[in-house]
């Protein structure tokens, strides 16, 4: 299995077009720092099989575009099928899918409530049939159902939290709002656990860490305080819905205990230090045997 790194930045990406933060004016002083919203690649163990993404970002074109083994290959017109998981039903995370519209067929895996958001107050399906066939598939939970088999490999939802996106505030509740992505690969018994927006640590969660090669997990904020100290929110990290990475309530120390080989952190706000290459945090972080994801890592498990 490999994991290609498409992005690594939270809503907005890096730069953000409306924001002159440290974080913003220097990744446009230097474009090694720009990042592309949060995204991932998988492929499966054979080598003639096909990839498929974990979300669909806003920019989805760019990331494809990016990495020469998601391009259509040598004789063939398009992309025929595009395959996509979702982990949430944040905008960041689906706008992608309007972008897809040329594909001639988009599968998608999804919980539950996402695909009902999707539907019903997106009207995905409406916009998408005049341009291409939309293929719907559901997300099955660890544990209540076998995991989806996916391109040679198992995908399976581990649910993480009931938040909801704006646009549905008003859905009712479920615990698969938001989930984390389990993806094994039965061939070499590797597994990827892939978090990108981490509300609690549970137990169930916590399990699933133990038994994961690979965590990207929610780097949204450095600290429980910077969405306050830098303005963007009155409210803290962890309610807005991203535990820290640093602090009392911060995942660095649980993700130090993992006995994961690759261990990084994505899904960086553009007012987190660690997108400043310079900053301290790194050299903390690295001290726990901790990263942050680079744009364009590629994984193999």
């Amino acid at each position: 299995m490999q994991l290609r790194i498409l992005g690594t930045a939270a809503g907005g990406g890096l730069p953000q077009w409306n924001c002159a933060c440290p974080g913003c004016a220097g990744a446009r002083r230097d474009p090694a720092r720009r990042r592309l919203h949060d995204g991932l690649a998988f492929h499966g163990p054979d080598p003639a099989s096909s990839w498929f993404l974990a979300n669909a970002t806003p920019d989805i074109a760019e990331q494809l575009e990016s990495h020469p083994g998601l391009r259509p290959e040598a004789g063939q017109d398009r992309t025929p099928v595009v395959r996509v998981v979702l982990t949430d039903a944040e905008l960041d995370h689906v706008l992608g899918l309007f972008r897809l519209r040329e594909a001639s067929r988009i599968e998608v895996w999804a919980t539950e409530p996402v695909r009902r958001a999707l539907l019903t107050r997106l009207h995905l399906a409406d916009v998408l049939d005049p341009y291409t066939r939309l293929a719907w598939h559901d997300l099955p939970s660890t544990g209540q159902a076998p995991p989806a088999d996916i391109a040679g490999l198992r995908v399976e939802a581990v649910p993480l939290s009931a938040k909801r996106p704006r646009y549905a505030a008003d859905e009712p509740a479920h615990p698969a709002w938001s989930v984390a992505l389990r993806v094994h690969d039965p061939s070499t018994g590797g597994t990827a656990l892939y978090a990108p927006a981490l509300a609690t640590w549970s137990d169930a969660f916590d399990k699933e860490t133990a038994r994961a090669d690979c965590l990207l997990l929610d780097g949204t904020f450095l600290d429980e305080d910077e969405p306050r100290r830098t303005g963007i929110s009155e409210r803290t990290a962890s309610g807005m819905g991203h535990l820290p990475v640093e602090g009392p309530q911060g995942t660095a120390r649980r993700l130090h205990r993992a006995a994961a080989e690759h261990r990084y952190y994505t899904h960086l706000n553009n007012t987190n230090p660690l997108t400043d290459p310079a900053d301290p945090a790194h050299e903390r972080l690295a001290g726990l045997g901790l990263r942050v994801a680079a744009e364009r890592m590629l994984i193999t498990l």
